[in-house]
């Protein structure tokens, strides 16, 4: 399957997990994606709709002018996504990462919890508004510098 245009194609710049919830994500060499369940080892991973969230760099590169120390996984995102646009993502919209696996989107922001250091830093976060929550169609490894092609609909892409 055919990607929408140019601009529906990117990389992923840092796959990151906790063990538990409420604990700031860290970046890893590689993680796998398990259909059904989210980033094996991951304290977020499990059945539902919110199995895997997605941040894009240019989100994060407006707070980190204000806070410049933050890491990859400050925002409890397990994928931080480059060279993509994500601003017109779509729920239904699937995302091809890597050799095989296949993301599709269920949710575009949430609700941030009540002690989100970002948020009283810089009176702002972006998660609630850009952040993407995915299920896992399709399962299969994930590494830095893997590709992400965004595709409309509920196609898998081939």
């Amino acid at each position: 399957m055919e990607s929408r245009d140019q601009n529906s194609r990117g990389r992923i710049e840092a796959v990151c997990v906790s063990e538990r919830r409420g604990e700031v994500k860290r970046a890893v060499a590689a993680g796998i994606l398990q259909p059904d369940h989210g980033l094996e080892g991951d304290g977020h991973a499990g059945p539902g709709h919110r199995q895997v969230s997605i941040l894009a760099t240019l989100s994060i590169a407006r707070i980190k002018a204000v806070i410049p120390e933050l890491e990859h996984g400050a925002f409890a995102e397990n994928l931080v996504v480059s060279g993509l646009d994500l601003s017109g993502v779509q729920v239904g919209d699937r995302l091809a990462v890597g050799g095989t696996a296949v993301l599709e989107v269920t949710q575009i922001g949430k609700e941030c919890h009540n002690a989100c250091v970002i948020r009283e830093k810089t009176g702002d976060c972006v998660m609630p508004r850009e952040g993407l929550f995915c299920r896992v169609i399709a399962g299969g490894p994930v590494t830095a510098g893997d590709s992400v092609v965004l595709t409309s609909g509920r196609e898998i892409p081939s």
